[in-house]
């Protein structure tokens, strides 16, 4: 009897496992979107693709062909986000001359060789679809775009799969030229003639299209394959924009996932739908980390100045506050050196802030967490300049010459009516740091200010912003260095209370 029992639980296990390969095999496309993925660099480029591939309301099934240096992390996102992860092997450069970056990019070839599905529609990390673009599996054998003269572009293809037509390429990838070093280049070898090829025509009826022989090769449109570095050029696309179907980020190092590509490029506005993908990428980053070691610093330190100083006036208009007396004790290299030290200590902390702040954080986020740290860093090595000058100062004073540098300073503020009751180190500091921090916010934000989009009038605006800056911080540095030295000259037998002011 237990034996009759088990035969049939065994028979409806079958049968259920059976009822479900056919439920499976049943929903699986026979078309494909497809991308590459050859580490975690690309990871959310592939993701915000594949969110714009089913914001257009596609059902198509999306492949992402991962290699070994994608993290088992990555993989679950991806899987998450509806992608069916496939593993692979990468295909070696044969080329001896390339780009280093090109070691591995001949393994794109691999799409030809995906013969489970009928078609497959190719797709860059670095591209995004905006309107549906089903039609263009009704594509031919073979379809690209031309993008350079006569050349065609391997960001976004429609493939036939096929055995055959992949071994023939294997046999040819050591004897075809390539103009790029990579496969690009190869498959411009590979497809002769395709310049020439006829335009794709995604409205054609069923009935024209199959009464015709299906054509080896057909070009895409530019609307499939919109290239950003020509807008960057000319500040408009050279289709109606309207009409759009895939934006391609082709533009080198600015990739639209780097939050600084958003102050440049104007198109990088339409990428930034990845806003519900980026809140489990960040809290996976050092951004979160790096934000609490920095307050937990802040707030661990108390802020208390010292209240001498001479009056407000004073430090706007140093050359005419300082007298000659004054001025003929600072050593005459103080001002080139001070000049030098801060632009050192400015151009070291914006470069510290941009390698620790994560490439993928949103654009304002980055931008802000840059400027936050570049100033802080600033604002604790040029200001501990200062206080070593002030220290040199006392250092370099005997008792003597402070009465009568004291003296100097009361009688000429005296002289002018005012009253010592403001630092002027807290003051010089709030004036000249809050400058700097107006010029440098100014300089990056001029162009969204006057709503200029082109990247060469972009660019210039802001080099002009860092000019006037940088002209800005040479006064700065040169007076603020001067009035450390006097005030360390001054302050020689006055006892000061210990503050986080680094010059007081």
């Amino acid at each position: 009897m237990r034996l009759k029992i088990f035969s049939v639980l065994r028979l409806l296990v079958i049968l259920f496992s059976l009822v479900q390969l056919q439920v499976v095999s049943a929903s699986k496309s026979e078309e494909a979107y497809v991308t590459l993925l050859y580490g975690d660099e690309f990871l959310l480029g592939v993701r915000v693709l594949g969110k714009s591939i089913r914001d257009t309301k596609s059902t198509k099934d999306m492949v992402v062909l991962v290699s070994d240096g994608v993290s088992n992390y990555a993989k679950q996102l991806l899987k998450a986000d509806g992608w069916i992860v496939e593993m692979i092997s990468l295909l070696a450069n044969p080329n001896q001359v390339r780009p280093t970056r090109f070691w591995g990019v001949y393994t794109k070839l691999k799409i030809f060789n995906m013969t489970d599905y009928k078609k497959v529609v190719y797709l860059d990390a670095d591209t995004i679809v905006l309107k549906n673009i089903d039609e263009l599996f009704k594509c031919g054998k073979f379809c690209g775009n031309l993008k350079h003269s006569e050349r065609m572009n391997s960001g976004v293809m429609v493939v036939e799969p096929s055995q055959a037509v992949f071994e023939d390429m294997m046999s040819k990838v050591t004897t075809l030229k390539s103009y790029t070093g990579g496969d690009q280049g190869f498959l411009n070898s590979y497809y002769v003639g395709f310049a020439n090829a006829h335009l794709f025509e995604p409205d054609l009826s069923s009935e024209e299209r199959n009464s015709r022989p299906v054509p080896a090769m057909e070009r895409l449109s530019t609307l499939y394959n919109a290239d950003v570095g020509l807008y960057a050029l000319a500040n408009k696309w050279m289709v109606d924009e309207e009409e759009l179907r895939v934006i391609h980020y082709t533009l080198g190092p600015l990739k639209p996932w780097d939050w600084w590509t958003a102050w440049l490029l104007q198109p990088v506005d339409l990428w930034q739908i990845r806003k519900d993908l980026f809140g489990e990428f960040c809290r996976s980053s050092i951004c979160n980390q790096i934000r609490h070691l920095y307050y937990k610093f802040r707030s661990g330190v108390g802020v208390t100045y010292s209240s001498t100083g001479v009056s407000s006036s004073s430090i706007l208009n140093s050359s005419e506050q300082m007298s000659n007396a004054m001025l003929s004790k600072v050593p005459a290299y103080l001002g080139g050196t001070s000049v030098m030290v801060c632009f050192t200590a400015a151009l070291v902390s914006l470069a510290f802030a941009v390698a620790i702040v994560p490439r993928q954080v949103m654009p304002w986020t980055g931008l802000f967490l840059v400027y936050e740290w570049t100033f802080l860093l600033f604002l604790m090595t040029f200001g501990g300049y200062l206080r070593l000058l002030y220290r040199w100062g006392k250092a370099t004073t005997t008792q003597a010459e402070s009465y009568l540098t004291h003296v100097e300073s009361f009688e000429y503020d005296s002289g002018k009516g005012h009253q010592r009751q403001v630092s002027a180190c807290d003051f010089a500091l709030w004036y000249y740091g809050l400058g700097m921090a107006f010029l440098a916010v100014a300089a990056t934000l001029l162009p969204c200010i006057f709503g200029i989009t082109a990247l060469l009038l972009r660019v210039a605006l802001m080099v002009g912003g860092g000019i006037v800056l940088a002209c800005f911080m040479t006064h700065a540095s040169e007076h603020l260095a001067i009035r450390a030295f006097l005030r360390g000259r001054e302050d020689r037998d006055t006892p000061r209370t210990r503050t986080i002011c680094l010059i007081c």
